[in-house]
């Protein structure tokens, strides 16, 4: 599949350089971290969420952590639930279920950026599909998000057993 359109686009349009790091297929944002030899804590994960049936926000958070509804409502003074797999496909056309990029203004959407991501030296991304992350600097990643809100909104999500990540990984 490649880098999703609307991402390439906008990586291009925005003058970034990018780095893509391949590797075998996975089902989830933290696999693909971890096939590609990548700390969870480096690597964007994109939340999806409905906003007071108002429209749609991103939330990304480092792929080692969960989103905090509550806390993120609190910050936002806004009903917050997750979008549907539906509702995600519909907005992130050109990627695959659950490859969500980071970029909401690629798809014209509010990003909220958890502090824990924010302010690394290079981020790591899903480009559109289970086979590749994407590698920016820092200072690219935040430039790509004007106008992005952040702070933090998540907890360091533990997997149930080592088993559990085997699972994911297969």
């Amino acid at each position: 599949m490649g880098l999703a359109t609307s991402l390439e686009r906008y990586l291009i349009r925005n003058g970034v350089s990018y780095e893509v790091v391949a590797h075998r297929i996975t089902a989830c944002t933290a696999a693909a971290a971890h096939m590609a030899q990548v700390s969870t804590s480096r690597v964007a994960k994109s939340v999806v969420l409905k906003r007071d049936n108002t429209g749609y926000l991103l939330a990304v958070l480092p792929a080692s952590s969960r989103v905090l509804l509550g806390r993120l409502h609190h910050q936002l003074q806004r009903a917050l639930d997750l979008a549907s797999e539906n509702e995600v496909r519909g907005l992130f056309w050109d990627c695959a279920p659950g490859a969500v990029p980071p970029f909401g203004p690629a798809y014209g959407l509010e990003v909220i950026v958890d502090d824990g991501i924010w302010d690394l030296p290079y981020v790591y991304f899903e480009g559109g599909d289970h086979v590749a992350l994407v590698k920016v600097r820092g200072d690219d990643f935040r430039r790509l998000l004007p106008g992005a809100r952040h702070g933090r909104f998540s907890r360091p999500a533990v997997p149930a057993s080592r088993s559990a990540w085997a699972a994911a990984l297969a």
